[in-house]
């Protein structure tokens, strides 16, 4: 089925991708240097057995990254990190080159990292979009639409008077199809792009080996730089389908061990990205 010629929910056939001159690549990806059992040699080698590039997209984290650069195995590599704001979005920032991620990392997110070390930092999204401005990088929106009940995902954050609607002229693009989202919030995520004139990025969100390149971004490129300039530029392909149900479900078995010990954190974390919405809620209460 397509939507708006270029979101494709459809299965990725690598192969048939390649053979009409794009290279796919899995955008969101998390590995054992963050809440996930994944090796990064282990997803190097299934991604090269597909024929994808990959972003390892840990959360707060680039340690996945720098051994995937050493390892090498001839994956298009595509530097990235998944910063969680501490007011609810989670932007995925995808760098020209590892040596700026790490700069980056060294002088704005390591420092702002709470106890918890894959919930919210100690940065907001404005912020962290303000510090990336020194770097050549691609900014987008992970699931874009968000968590039900939860204060996570831009247009739910804007929804909820948290933050200004400017904040979608400083992003450049929503990550359309995330494997670890419902159809109607890929769908929802499809038409803010539109609205918004923003590029488009897929990828799984995946935590498990087997999901990998279940949902892929296509572009007409050669090279890393020109991977990521095709993003900016709007003119990329995104093709997958959502996980089932009973596989999200495995997945967030998966997961919860690396999140028990950490649990004070993040719930503190979540109170403090609640509050401005339960505030909101209150004054438009009071005010009626």
């Amino acid at each position: 089925m397509l939507y708006y010629r270029d979101i494709v929910f459809e299965r990725p056939l690598p192969r048939e991708i390649r053979r009409l001159g794009y290279l796919p690549a899995d955008l969101h990806f998390h590995t054992c240097y963050s809440d996930s059992a994944t090796r990064v040699q282990d997803a190097l080698r299934l991604a090269a057995e597909q024929g994808i590039g990959l972003a390892i997209t840990d959360h707060n984290q680039i340690g996945g990254v720098v051994e995937a650069q050493r390892e090498g195995m001839g994956v298009p590599l595509i530097p990235g990190i998944e910063v969680s704001a501490n007011d609810g979005p989670h932007i995925l920032l995808y760098f020209y080159s590892v040596s700026d991620l790490r700069d980056f990392y060294r002088r704005h997110i390591e420092r702002s990292r709470r106890d918890g070390p894959f919930t919210a930092i100690r940065l907001d999204t404005q912020e962290i979009l303000d510090r990336r401005e020194d770097y050549a990088c691609i900014a987008a929106e992970a699931h874009p639409c968000g968590y039900s009940f939860l204060n996570r995902g831009v247009e739910r954050c804007v929804m909820g008077s948290c933050i200004g609607e400017e904040v979608f002229s400083r992003l450049d693009a929503f990550e359309v199809i995330c494997g670890g989202m419902a159809r109607t919030h890929n769908l929802k995520a499809v038409r803010l792009a539109a609205t918004h004139g923003l590029g488009r990025t897929g990828g799984t969100d995946g935590h498990l080996l087997h999901e990998l390149g279940g949902v892929v971004t296509c572009a007409e490129a050669d090279t890393v730089d020109e991977f990521l300039d095709a993003i900016r530029n709007r003119e990329t392909v995104v093709i997958g389908r959502e996980r089932p149900l009973a596989e999200k479900a495995i997945m967030a078995t998966a997961v919860l061990p690396h999140h028990l010990p950490y649990t004070l954190p993040i719930l503190q974390a979540r109170w403090e990205q609640e509050l401005p919405r339960i505030r909101n809620f209150v004054q438009e209460r009071l005010g009626r």
